[in-house]
């Protein structure tokens, strides 16, 4: 009987790799965005590096939790560590959240006060900026999407925040270099736009984390496929039920397959292990499946 496949190790495999080169990236670019904006004199450059230092935490957390969700089940997990995906999920949106509210913070008791107008050469750093974390955002979301982890598309539109944050900033910049003499707060003006935009995703990420902690109802497309999956099984009559969790990386499957009502038992037995292997080996990434064999109703 088919318990797990070599395919899931990879998911696992491919999702740490991702988060690797994430955080070595936000470590890089928090330090280079923080070093110009103080250099630069602009704030907004610098509330963008302090995002990307709460993205490295993210990264911490979001890695820490794929590799706990990986681990196997056991006497005290029966179902395994899946969860810890998701709650790795809900830190990082919450501290999404968190760099949102105090670069507001922050933006606002720096507006009434008199300043210099920030350095050309820091639009230059966002431009560099904003191509990386577009492209962090893109492959991170690809991966995410591919290996059915919230918590990596979590990171991904961390990625995403900061190209926001960034965008921001340089208009910010560019207005208060444009402007000249009257127009020096237009970069934390700048600042205080992002943390909306980062406000609104924190949000939005961290109630799809709760979603997934009381497991919610998978897509329709996904259960969808199972019973298709299940329904292609030779002696399969109908799907009566299918109820499905998300668990980490994985899916768990609850089905019920209707079968001939005068069948042997042995032989629907066999049928519900069919079922339950061909589901494991489809590239769904389901972890377990627990079949109930019904007696087909009789029209």
């Amino acid at each position: 009987m088919i318990t797990q496949n070599s395919g899931h190790q990879s998911r696992f495999d491919r999702g740490i790799s991702s988060m690797l080169i994430g955080l070595c990236s936000n470590v890089f670019l928090a330090a280079i965005k923080i070093t110009a904006g103080i250099l630069g004199n602009s704030y907004a450059l610098i509330a963008d590096g302090i995002e990307s230092t709460m993205d490295i935490f993210s990264s911490v957390v979001v890695l820490g939790g794929i590799k706990i969700s990986s681990l196997p089940a056991d006497e005290t997990h029966p179902y395994g560590h899946g969860k810890a995906e998701s709650l790795a999920a809900m830190i990082a949106s919450t501290a999404l959240l968190l760099a949102g509210i105090g670069i507001a913070i922050k933006s606002i008791i720096e507006i009434p006060h008199p300043r210099h107008a920030p350095a050309a050469f820091t639009l230059i750093i966002l431009v560099l900026v904003i191509a990386i974390k577009e492209t962090l955002f893109r492959y991170l979301f690809s991966v995410g999407n591919s290996v059915n982890s919230l918590s990596i598309k979590t990171a991904a539109w961390d990625q995403r925040s900061d190209v926001f944050t960034s965008l921001a900033a340089f208009i910010g910049i560019s207005i208060a270099i444009i402007g000249g003499r009257g127009y020096e707060h237009a970069d934390d003006w700048a600042a205080l736009a992002a943390s909306g935009i980062i406000l609104f995703n924190g949000i939005n990420l961290l109630r799809h984390a709760i979603k997934e902690i009381m497991d919610a109802a998978v897509n329709p497309e996904t259960e969808e496929a199972i019973r298709s999956i299940a329904q292609r099984v030779p002696g399969v009559v109908a799907i009566e039920k299918c109820r499905v969790r998300k668990s980490g990386l994985n899916l768990f499957v609850d089905i019920h397959v209707e079968v001939n009502g005068g069948m042997q038992v042995h032989e629907a037995h066999r049928i519900g292990h069919e079922v339950k292997d061909a589901l494991i080996l489809s590239s769904l990434g389901i972890a377990d499946v627990l079949v109930h064999i019904e007696p087909a109703k009789v029209l």
